[in-house]
């Protein structure tokens, strides 16, 4: 099916995430920072990224970021923002992703965000005049 690469520092999240969507016969890789995500997705552009906000290193909203401007292929990758803060639908909104998942989620909602981001390939937008790292 897809390539996906999820991004979570809790390796635990990360582990059943990707057994969850291997389950649906996506290619699932695992990266637990920022950084470790930016090299991966260097190795082999994904088809989706699902990405942590609160991260060490470099945290997915950064992360987001570098993808956008290596102007490389990557900007296009739909981005997946996962986040037990608050706030994620605005800090979804700054990245320019439709596509969150607020934490804690069930099996469920994974596979539906992910087949709606794949279906639709909407790539990150970032809000004009939104931070930058």
């Amino acid at each position: 099916m897809a390539d996906l690469l999820i991004v979570d520092d809790d390796s635990d999240l990360a582990d059943l995430l990707a057994e969850t969507l291997e389950a649906e016969g996506h290619a699932v890789r695992v990266a637990h920072d920022g950084r470790e995500g930016l090299r991966l997705s260097d190795e082999r552009a994904p088809d989706l990224v699902l990405l942590d906000v609160e991260m060490p290193r470099l945290s997915g909203p950064d992360m987001a970021y570098q993808l956008i401007v290596r102007n490389c292929g990557l900007e296009k990758v739909p981005i997946v923002l996962v986040s037990g803060l608050v706030d994620l639908p605005r800090i979804a909104e700054l990245v320019g992703t439709p596509y969150f998942l607020p934490k804690p989620y069930d099996a469920t909602a994974v596979v539906e965000v992910v087949d709606r981001a794949l279906a639709e390939r909407m790539p990150p937008m970032p809000l004009e005049g939104a931070p930058r790292p």
